[in-house]
């Protein structure tokens, strides 16, 4: 018998997101007979105890005799129960120095930590991720800003709706000018999930990047770059895409042409910090730079988009970049470039995030959690076990040490 537990998110601020809906959970409990669910009470969760308890899934005090315990956010180190199979987001497979603690800690403990960010197929490819919704909301929210950058049209925020569905009620009332273009970076589960929103708003319509660099329309359109669309080898030979994700060096970016004629920028590539900067504080200053708005959902902090000098909030998603000065300032002010740069846009619509995760992970990781795991996905996510780092992330030992 396999023993889940859902544990109550701890960390601050708390997060409202679920690994499973009370849905999910029901239907494990009904369709895997080795299988139960256990939920730790919450009073934080965007789906309330009672709704889990409506479907039979016991709702308790303490879940310390789970086998597994799954959880969103990093556990705070006070609340880790020791010999344990835990699964989160640890943000630490990457060296992030303020997880350096935690990392330790759960090694301490002797806990078996499996990180979501890193459970991947045989060919590497991660199998869930909230990464779709950041897209979706993140896109909304540059509708949102560029409504109130330009006083066109006002939506409410995305974290105020009740679903997707209430939020999507909101895209009627976007007003764009006939002259407007937007530009938008990246193909994979974060683009994908910014198109499903750009693609409902009235009246705005794909153009290749050849026509949205050349031509002028009457109606409003969007282009989505390729990495060869925007970076460029320094010999001007043709890119090899493959060859530049094994080396970026010998490239620059050629995206400041398109900066000058887009109106929007919504960002959603992935962003190596080997390769160059998508655009710099330099490019920006550029006395024919057009955009007014960067919707920066990749939200990599002072590097690869210049205007990206902080993550902003849910409540304060909004600031504005002075080129000029290179500095934050307001918002509305007249020579910002306007910036969003939530960097948990999923919690904005917990509810349909939590219940695409855990379709996911339905998918794609309860049969491995199972035992059933030919690719031993469990295994190659696991970034420790038996009180030490497994062999697949032994690089992490200077971390650990705090070299």
């Amino acid at each position: 018998m396999l023993k889940i537990g859902i544990i109550k998110e701890g960390k601050t601020p708390p997060d409202k997101r679920v690994p499973l809906s009370p849905e999910q959970c029901e239907y494990i409990m009904n369709n895997y007979d080795d299988v139960e669910i256990y939920v730790q009470k919450s009073d934080i969760r965007k789906f309330p105890d009672r709704e889990y308890e409506r479907r039979g899934i016991a709702v308790v005090d303490d879940v310390s005799d789970c086998d597994v315990l799954m959880g969103v956010k990093e556990v705070p180190i006070d609340q880790l129960i020791p010999n344990k199979k835990y699964i989160f987001f640890s943000h630490t497979f990457k060296e992030q120095p303020y997880n350096r603690e935690l990392l330790q800690a759960i090694i301490d403990k002797n806990i078996q930590l499996i990180d979501w960010e890193v459970i991947t197929n045989a060919k590497g490819q991660r199998l869930i991720a909230f990464g779709r919704y950041a897209g979706i909301v993140g896109a909304y929210n540059a509708f949102l800003a560029y409504g109130l950058k330009t006083k066109h049209y006002t939506l409410k925020p995305a974290h105020q709706c009740e679903d997707r569905a209430e939020m999507e009620a909101e895209l009627p009332k976007i007003d764009l000018p006939n002259d407007f273009k937007l530009v938008i970076t990246g193909k994979g589960r974060v683009g994908k999930g910014a198109l499903e929103v750009v693609e409902k708003v009235k009246g705005l319509t794909e153009v290749t990047p050849e026509e949205f660099l050349n031509k002028e329309f009457d109606h409003p359109v969007y282009t989505v770059l390729e990495v060869s669309d925007y970076y460029e080898r320094d010999d001007k030979k043709p890119m090899v895409k493959s060859e530049f994700y094994k080396n970026p060096k010998g490239y620059h970016s050629v995206f400041p042409k398109y900066a000058k004629v887009a109106d929007m920028y919504i960002a959603c590539h992935y962003w190596d910090s080997e390769s160059p900067y998508i655009f710099t504080r330099e490019d920006a200053k550029d006395k024919d730079w057009n955009v007014k708005i960067v919707a920066d959902i990749s939200c990599d902090i002072d590097c690869a988009v210049a205007s990206t000098l902080r993550p902003s909030t849910i409540a304060e998603p909004l600031y504005g970049y002075n080129p000029q000065e290179e500095k934050e300032v307001d918002f509305f002010d007249e020579n910002a470039i306007g910036v969003m740069a939530v960097d948990n846009l999923p919690c904005e619509l917990p509810k349909d995030a939590s219940e695409s995760f855990g379709e996911m992970f339905i998918e794609h990781v309860l049969e491995p959690l199972r035992g059933n795991d030919p690719e031993n996905i469990i295994e190659r996510a696991s970034e420790t076990k038996d009180g030490k780092l497994t062999e697949h992330f032994a690089y992490l030992e200077d971390y650990l040490k705090g070299k």
